[in-house]
């Protein structure tokens, strides 16, 4: 059997709530640098556009707008040529707020994959801002208009979905949904999925990298394949320290762990 060799990278990025211009620069840069290296995928931390924390500022429609922006900018320019990117971004659709996956390629967006598990516990209160996917569905996104002008491009996809390449095939797990009883990993990977990106906005806790590293190890050990975590790290105007260290497993065993 021919087997071929995919080169990855998952990053620590320090964003800060609402700073969009600060933000979108360390986006593109590790886009960048992953390029450089010669990666053909990229997975970025949750909500990496806007930052994580901006809490009551995720009910303005001016964060969604400048969130849109901020992409548009990523797909005029050659950053996604020829190399996959998944970018942590919120997202409306049909009125509805959630947190999302977006998978890029090509100067195009090929999948917005929304957050199924909302975490709503101790420090976290998702469900305030954002609503939970529950179907296992794909529909019809509409690109807002001004981004449509300018990336030629007027629809694309919506919902839990498997991105298939010509040799293997990728999927998204966001952050809350890792610690569920019922992980994505679980049914995605018994429908063949060999790649799985996770975009994390996971604080410091005692105790909590160990639980985190066991979590994926696991997942990677009993289904195979790689799985990529990335995560924010630094505090980004909240009260939270978000700790980074991004993470790469290949079959149960970690490859690569960042600071």
């Amino acid at each position: 059997m021919l087997q071929t060799r995919a080169k990855v990278a998952t990053c620590n990025l320090n964003q800060w709530a609402l700073d969009f211009d600060g933000n979108l620069n360390r986006i593109q840069q590790s886009i960048q640098e992953a390029k450089d290296l010669g990666c053909k995928l990229r997975v970025g931390s949750e909500l990496e556009i806007s930052g994580y924390g901006c809490e009551d500022h995720f009910l303005e429609q001016d964060t969604f707008y400048h969130s849109w922006q901020s992409m548009s900018t990523i797909l005029q320019s050659d950053l996604t040529d020829d190399i996959l990117v998944v970018i942590g971004m919120a997202i409306q659709h049909r009125s509805v707020s959630y947190n999302c996956n977006v998978w890029c390629l090509n100067r195009k967006i090929i999948l917005i994959r929304p957050k199924m598990a909302l975490a709503n516990d101790r420090n976290y209160r998702e469900p305030r801002w954002f609503t939970a996917w529950t179907r296992n569905t794909i529909e019809d996104f509409d690109v807002p208009r001004f981004v449509a002008e300018q990336i030629g491009q007027r629809k694309t996809k919506f919902g839990s979905a498997i991105v298939q390449t010509w040799d293997t095939m990728l999927a998204s797990e966001t952050c809350e949904e890792l610690f569920t009883p019922n992980s994505p990993h679980i049914s995605l990977g018994l429908n063949g999925v060999e790649i799985f990106v996770n975009s994390s906005g996971s604080h410091h806790n005692l105790r909590k990298l160990n639980t985190r590293v066991n979590l994926i190890q696991e997942a990677s050990d009993k289904g195979g394949g790689a799985y990529l975590y990335a995560n924010q790290q630094g505090c980004d105007g909240g009260r939270l320290y978000y700790d980074g260290c991004a993470m790469i497993f290949l079959n149960g065993k970690m490859i690569a762990q960042g600071t």
